[in-house]
């Protein structure tokens, strides 16, 4: 009987870890990189300078005018604790070295726009 109760309490304390390591990362986010237009009118990617993608929206800011440009992008992460979650899970597989590449991507809910260049690096 005790093994049932030993291995919930296990699960539950691995859970409780995750949830507040996630919860440690902001659910706003500064991301910087080429913006582009994506599969409907108002949905826009981020292609970041560090390699994430991100699917953008905004009803705040325009951001049909900063198509093409590098921009620095506020806005808060859709799903941010699954989303933690997720990162902080393709960081430990590519430091075991299970995956070759933590690259990012996620949704982001857009609240500020700052223009950094009117083109896009090649």
């Amino acid at each position: 009987m005790k093994s049932p109760n030993c291995l919930l309490l296990c699960v539950t304390l691995i859970f409780l870890s995750a949830s507040a390591i996630a919860k440690a990362k902001s659910d706003i986010r500064d991301v910087t990189g080429c913006l582009s237009k994506g599969n409907s009118a108002d949905a826009f990617v981020l292609n970041g300078d560090d390699g994430s993608m991100w699917d953008v929206k905004s009803s705040r800011v325009n951001l049909g005018k900063h198509v093409g440009h590098t921009v620095t992008l506020t806005g808060v992460v859709s799903h941010a604790m699954m989303h933690n979650m997720k990162e902080d899970a393709k960081d430990v597989a590519q430091d075991s070295g299970a995956a070759k590449s933590n690259t990012e991507h996620g949704h982001l809910k857009v609240t500020n726009v700052k223009m950094v260049s009117a083109s896009c690096r090649k």
